[in-house]
């Protein structure tokens, strides 16, 4: 079975994380949301993936290549242009994507899956899809059932007896909500679909194709099952799926490493004394890291690969990124560092460099070693330790 995963958006609301990291690679404690999303495809039959890509596409399609290591084939659908050199990403709509992979090759020949690239999902593909055929539809879209102080935040939709759609609403007052049914970006479409999308024009799938298909009156239904459905959609959604994944409310997801004590999990290759950390799960600090004798690592906390947390630092319910070094002085609580940014879980950060607090946090590749004027830097850095860590707490700690 075929399907495409659209995977091309900027990701706005999960920024700054996505000024570095395409939305489809945010990490779930370590692991691409993408790669799960084409597990669980291949787990129901589909081997072979269209994904469109457009920001930081390359990131995406190198990891992922051909599709070979993960058991399925994967082909690319690039929508940009180079300008002066650099790669610009013209992303044509969620519809326009797949417009584009059919007018240039007839991929779509047979009943196929569409999903975003953004979130965690354990639906039942092979329930949908019967559904879909038993109702001789042309399309049909996952729904799930949330709460009514839920629905200002999804695309709510309103259907008959029978699952046909009637009409959709964009993000109501719970107050004007006409359901608590909501799209939840997977669909199942016909070939024939094709006939309602315009070529070489931005199109959106939600906010165009599907009034356009009521309008028209075709057989265009929904389905609402329950599964698990874990939407990264913004920087406070990322923060509380990863403590979740960490805490084990999330069925079925497995972590990665060994766990070397109840709640702590290790790659390969970590330098560190547990006996001289003081260590309270659930952690998982990934490969190569080196952990400093002295140090506070309180959970959930993940800390990625080749990192550098020096001794007496403290990282107490935190999200590190990979090759990060974090000063002896440092007292991170409640915070994100991604791409030389302490973010908050709602979204506001600072920029080390840009506040010149960079020592603090800085990449573990950066040439400093063990010098001595890097270790007058710390001993300096120390002496106004009170100052610097108040301006710290305030970006850090959680409001």
């Amino acid at each position: 079975m075929k399907a495409m995963i659209l995977a091309a958006g900027k990701g706005t609301r999960v920024q700054p994380i996505t000024h570095d990291i395409p939305k489809p690679m945010i990490p779930l404690v370590r692991k691409p949301i993408l790669e799960s999303i084409i597990e669980h495809l291949k787990g129901h039959g589909v081997d072979e993936l269209a994904i469109n890509t457009s920001h930081l596409a390359p990131e995406i399609e190198s990891y992922f290549r051909d599709g070979n290591q993960f058991g399925v084939n994967i082909g690319y659908s690039f929508e940009g242009t180079i300008c002066d050199g650099e790669i610009q990403g013209m992303a044509l709509g969620s519809a326009g994507g797949m417009r584009k992979i059919q007018d240039f090759s007839g991929f779509f020949d047979d009943t196929f899956i569409v999903l975003c690239g953004d979130a965690l999902i354990d639906l039942d593909i092979s329930k949908l899809l019967a559904f879909h055929r038993e109702h001789n539809a042309i399309a049909t879209i996952a729904l799930k059932d949330v709460s009514l102080n839920q629905v200002d935040k999804y695309g709510v939709v309103q259907t008959d007896s029978s699952g046909r759609i009637e009409s959709f609403q964009e993000k109501p007052h719970p107050s004007e909500a006409v359901s608590t049914e909501i799209n939840t970006g997977i669909y199942i479409f016909e070939p024939e679909i094709f006939n309602n999308i315009p070529s070489g024009v931005e199109y959106d799938i939600g906010s165009q194709l599907f009034p356009a298909l009521v309008e028209a009156g075709e057989q265009f239904y929904g389905m609402s099952l329950p599964f698990n459905w874990l939407d990264i959609g913004s920087v406070p959604d990322f923060w509380d799926v990863n403590r979740a994944v960490l805490l084990g409310n999330v069925e079925g997801y497995r972590l990665p490493g060994k766990e070397v004590r109840p709640g702590v999990r290790l790659g390969i290759n970590v330098d560190i004394d547990l006996n001289k950390v003081e260590i309270e799960g659930p952690v998982y600090i990934g490969s190569s890291t080196r952990i400093g004798n002295g140090s506070r690592i309180i959970g959930p906390t993940v800390i990625g690969t080749n990192c550098v947390i020096e001794p007496g630092a403290a990282i107490e319910e935190c999200l590190v990124d990979d090759y990060t070094r974090v000063s002896r002085v440092a007292r991170l609580l409640h915070c994100m560092v991604y791409g030389g940014r302490i973010i908050q879980p709602n979204g506001s950060f600072v920029d080390c460099d840009e506040t010149d607090i960079g020592w603090i946090v800085e990449d573990a590749r950066t040439e400093i070693s063990l010098s001595e004027s890097h270790q007058m830097l710390h001993d300096l850095a120390l002496e106004s330790r009170n100052k610097t860590m108040s301006t710290i707490q305030l970006h850090c700690l959680h409001d």
